[in-house]
């Protein structure tokens, strides 16, 4: 079941308040505990102390289906405010920082928390064997991989919201997300890549970008599409994506990087 029929079937349900007293998310019996509390003192500098979160934050919807009895909730939930707390995380830090209009500031922080940073950064963060998927899920491809890394990480923002305040979870997404922006200011990958890569392609090669599906997988409703971006006939970067306009923007970005690594290396030769 797609999340759109997942999320139509709930409109069916009675809406009721939460208990005040009721836990935000239910207790966690039956695991060894220790290596997310290791993962907390280790990588997040501080214990939880409502370790429960940090489990839940790991756990993929996959999970839940397949251990019904024991598993009672996923991650989506606290995905779903671990992304509030990063964009005001990242809006505040902009708008503290630079004195530039909204559009702009709107393209830099995209370029901040899109799905391969936050990704990126939960690589560098070693979670991985702690995400609770289900057996399919850990033999799924790179794409689903992707989308199950960068969502956890959301997960763990608000984990860490609810667990420690506001100020913890922004130091968090400053550690983690917030320090690229030099980066991505100086080799312009906030600005739109198709866009970008045409300018490229028109003064290096003297050609416009031919975007091709290479791939297409899945259902109708949770279709993976993987696209490469040519110049000349010639293969110059290749994207995934959950539609075909995301895998594009991913294909331009990588072939962004192929002409700047074959500018360096011409001006190595030079």
């Amino acid at each position: 079941m797609g999340k759109n029929q997942r999320q139509k079937k709930a409109l069916w349900r009675p809406f009721e308040r939460r208990n005040e007293d009721e836990p935000v998310v239910p207790p966690i019996d039956g695991i060894d505990k220790t290596p997310y509390q290791d993962f907390a003192r280790e990588k997040l500098g501080f214990e939880f102390e409502n370790i429960d979160l940090l489990i839940t934050a790991f756990t993929h919807r996959s999970y839940v289906n397949e251990h019904k009895k024991t598993a009672r909730m996923h991650n989506e939930r606290l995905e779903f405010l671990g992304d509030a707390v990063l964009e005001l995380a990242s809006t505040e830090f902009l708008f503290h920082n630079f004195d530039v209009p909204e559009g702009i500031l709107t393209s830099w922080r995209a370029a901040l928390v899109r799905t391969e940073s936050l990704r990126d950064a939960g690589d560098q963060l070693g979670y991985s064997p702690l995400i609770r998927m289900s057996r399919g899920e850990k033999q799924g491809t790179d794409a689903a991989r992707l989308h199950i890394v960068a969502n956890a990480f959301e997960a763990l923002i608000g984990a860490i919201y609810l667990d420690q305040g506001f100020d913890a979870a922004r130091d968090f997404v400053a550690k983690n997300i917030l320090y690229k922006i030099d980066d991505i200011l100086n080799d312009g990958s906030w600005r739109d890549p198709k866009s970008h890569l045409q300018e490229v392609s028109q003064r290096v090669d003297g050609e416009i970008p031919d975007y091709r599906v290479i791939e297409e997988i899945g259902p109708d409703h949770d279709k993976t599409f993987t696209v490469g971006a040519f110049v000349n006939d010639k293969e110059m970067g290749r994207g995934v994506g959950s539609s075909k306009q995301v895998a594009q923007q991913n294909a331009a970005r990588e072939a962004l990087k192929t002409y700047k690594k074959l500018e360096k290396r011409k001006n190595a030769n030079v």
